[in-house]
Parts: C-alpha cells; sequence; structure tokens
C-alpha cells in the first residue's frame, strides 16, 4: 500500500523550539533593527511560525523585552562586595551601570516604574543590594527605596545620554554646533557658559559616573540618616 505524501509546512526554518529560541531570534533582530522596530508578527515570522503560536510563549512586545534582559543579567558575574554598606552600594551601582552601556536599549526599556515586579531574581540583585547597604548604613525602608530611585535615576540617565551622544562624539559635528553657537550669542549674559566653551567637547566626553555616583550615594545616605 502506498505511504500517504508528507503534509506540506515551511521549509527551510527550523520549527520552535524553546524560549532560548526565541529570544536568540529576538536579540538578532534587535541588533540589526533596534529595539523599537521589534514586533511579535515579525520575529513570529523569522522563526517560521504564526504570531498566534509566539503568543503561547510570551505575552507581548514588553514580556519578551524583559525576558531578554533577564536572561542577559544571568549571565553576568555578581562582583565581590565589600564589607561596608555605602561602598556595596556603589559597587552594585557601577556594575549594573558597566552591564547596561552595553545593552543600552535595555535601560531604555527599564525607565518604566514598575519594572521591578516582572524581572527575574538575578536582574533584581542590583535592587537588593542598594536596599541592603541603604538599611545597614542606618536607613529606614522607606528611605532605601528614595535612595535606590535616586541612583536609579542618574544611572539610566547617564546611560542613555551617553549613547545617544556616542555617534555625535565620534564625528566631533554636535560640539562643533555648540561651541560655535556659545560663542554667536551675547557673552554678557552666559559669561561663564562662554569662558568654558572651547572646552566643552574634551569635558562632555568625560566619564563622570563613577565620582559622580560617589557624591550622589553620599549626600543621600548622609540626608537621610542625619537629624531633622
Amino acid at each position: 500500500m502506498p505511504r500517504p505524501p508528507a503534509p506540506q509546512g515551511r521549509t527551510g526554518r527550523p520549527r520552535l523550539t524553546s524560549r532560548a529560541q526565541i529570544l536568540a531570534a529576538a536579540r538578532q533582530l534587535i541588533d540589526r533593527d533596534g529595539w523599537e522596530k521589534l514586533t511579535i508578527r515579525q520575529l513570529a515570522a523569522e522563526l517560521g511560525i504564526g504570531a498566534t503560536t509566539l503568543y503561547h510563549h510570551v505575552r507581548d512586545k514588553e514580556d519578551l523585552l524583559l525576558l531578554l534582559i533577564t536572561e542577559y543579567a544571568d549571565q553576568i558575574p555578581h562582583p565581590e562586595l565589600p564589607s561596608e554598606p555605602r561602598d556595596r552600594i556603589i559597587v552594585a551601582a557601577i556594575a549594573t551601570h558597566d552591564a547596561l552601556a552595553a545593552w543600552p536599549w535595555a535601560a531604555e526599556v527599564l525607565t518604566v516604574d514598575g519594572f521591578i515586579g516582572r524581572l527575574g531574581e538575578s536582574a533584581l540583585w542590583f535592587v537588593e543590594t542598594i536596599l541592603a547597604g541603604a538599611v545597614g548604613y542606618g536607613c529606614t525602608p522607606a528611605q532605601s527605596v528614595h535612595i535606590f530611585r535616586s541612583i536609579w535615576y542618574y544611572t539610566v540617565g547617564e546611560i542613555l545620554v551617553r549613547a545617544r551622544s556616542a555617534p555625535d562624539r565620534a564625528t566631533n559635528e554636535r560640539d562643533l554646533d555648540i561651541t560655535t553657537r556659545i560663542n554667536q550669542l551675547d557673552t554678557t549674559h552666559l559669561p561663564h557658559l562662554s569662558a568654558i566653551a572651547h572646552q566643552w567637547a574634551t569635558l562632555s566626553a568625560q566619564n563622570t559616573y563613577p565620582p559622580g555616583l560617589r557624591a550622589l550615594v553620599d549626600g543621600l545616605l548622609s540626608h537621610a540618616t542625619s537629624p531633622h
């Protein structure tokens, strides 16, 4: 008896087998086109499946991006933490900053409050270390949350500004425009800005995150624990 013909299906692409395959394909699309252009339909087409099938694994684009960030955090080794609570905060913040600087789109995804409830344990190590360090220094739990938020805003802001400025610094076009524009203004109204205009490009390219972080942490801890 002749064997019935095999059912026709997609060829040239492997069938979806795991979440790892989904995340790998999503990373490739983000690297190629940017995270803003990533869609569930585009990812499904890349995997050779229907969008409905993909929705069985991820709820939406935001869920997919958070899964990617959690996977990335799982692969990053945690630094050895010093004994002093203040120093633990700084080490944890710098480690997180450096990790996100390599993946600046992740920092942009995490700019929305509420991401903490949707990340995995490895990604939340940074948050826990900041809170524990603040409490260990003498802050209340509520104060530790405020300290974390201030450090987080400073960290994310620094990453995004530098990531978006990198192409301009490569050509110096933006810095030349700033210097030229400042020199065209009435220097009597902007004397300090005019005096430093010729150094603006060099100064703005310097990495001031670590010393700025230390000053910020010292100020936050001092304010939280001082008698009012």
